[in-house]
C-alpha cells in the first residue's frame, strides 16, 4: 500500500494501466486529449505489477484496471471517468488537481 501511495503522490493524475487493456487506452487517450501528461503505469511492464494489482483490487478497483486517481485520490475506473465527463465535472476536479490549467 505504502508503494502506491508514493506512486500516486508524484503527479496530479496517476493511472494504474495494462498495455493491452483497450479501457486503459481510451481513459489515457481521453487525458492526453485535455492535455494532461498523468503518470501511467503499466502493471503487466512493470516490476511487481501483479502486486500493485492486488492493492487496487483491496482499495475497490474491480477490474484493477483502468485505476486512476487524480489529487492523490482515487477516483475509479472507466466507468467512474466516463461519468464524470459526461457530467462535465472531470476537467473541473482536474483543474482543482492542478492537472490543467485552461
Amino acid at each position: 500500500m505504502e508503494r502506491v501511495n508514493k506512486m500516486v503522490a508524484e503527479k496530479p493524475v496517476v493511472i494504474f494501466s495494462k498495455s493491452s487493456c483497450c479501457m486503459s487506452h481510451t481513459i489515457k487517450s481521453l487525458f492526453n486529449d485535455f492535455g494532461v501528461s498523468p503518470a501511467v503505469y503499466e502493471l503487466d511492464e512493470i516490476p511487481r505489477g501483479g502486486d500493485i494489482e492486488q492493492v487496487l483490487l483491496r482499495l475497490g478497483c474491480n477490474p484493477a484496471v483502468p485505476a486512476v486517481f487524480i489529487g492523490g485520490e482515487f477516483v475509479g475506473g472507466d466507468n467512474e471517468i466516463m461519468s464524470l465527463h459526461l457530467r462535465q465535472s472531470l476537467k473541473p476536479m482536474l483543474k482543482r488537481a492542478g492537472a490543467l490549467w485552461v
